[in-house]
């Protein structure tokens, strides 16, 4: 194992926004948290959106983490706490016939709306991180684009066939 600093002096410079003690932390704790989300057993999108809110909310936190030598534990708890999330909200029930869970209607709802609404005003409304609002689209607008209806509309405005099917 290197001759690594001790977490307290790189939390301590982090909080003092040395950015390579910052890395340096991400560098150490990443596994951890990749692990967790493995143990929990997501997929490699929701592992990437937990792993990208951990840090997140560690760096809205640190400034008020009191006991640096604890943040292993930390980014322990909060890991599990946001992969449990994650999983709550996919295995939420959506009535037949809905195309999109509520969550991604409003997201794309707010995303077109004009003018703009700003994304940390997302982030509160929505209760998700700012780095999420991102891949949390682009899986909605995969969603859509795979449901069967929005495919058919789709192929007939390319003039496409599914399959090959031609008539």
């Amino acid at each position: 194992m290197r001759n690594y600093p001790p977490v307290t002096d790189l939390v301590i410079r982090a909080k003092n926004g040395d950015k390579q003690a910052w890395d340096a932390l991400v560098e150490r704790y990443a596994p951890l948290i990749w692990s967790i989300c493995r143990r929990y057993r997501l997929g490699n999108a929701d592992a990437e959106d937990v792993n990208q809110s951990v840090w997140l909310i560690l760096v809205d936190q640190l400034a008020a983490l009191r006991e640096p030598a604890a943040l292993p534990g930390w980014l322990a708890t909060t890991t599990q706490r946001e992969c449990g999330r994650v999983l709550r909200a996919a295995h939420r029930t959506q009535p037949g016939g809905q195309m999109l869970e509520d969550s991604c209607q409003e997201l794309l709802a707010m995303l077109i709306h004009d003018p703009p609404v700003p994304y940390a005003q997302i982030s509160a409304e929505l209760g998700i991180p700012v780095g999420s609002i991102g891949p949390t689209r682009s899986r909605c607008l995969n969603k859509l684009r795979s449901h069967p209806a929005i495919a058919a509309l789709i192929d007939a405005q390319t003039g496409s066939r599914p399959n090959g099917l031609y008539g």
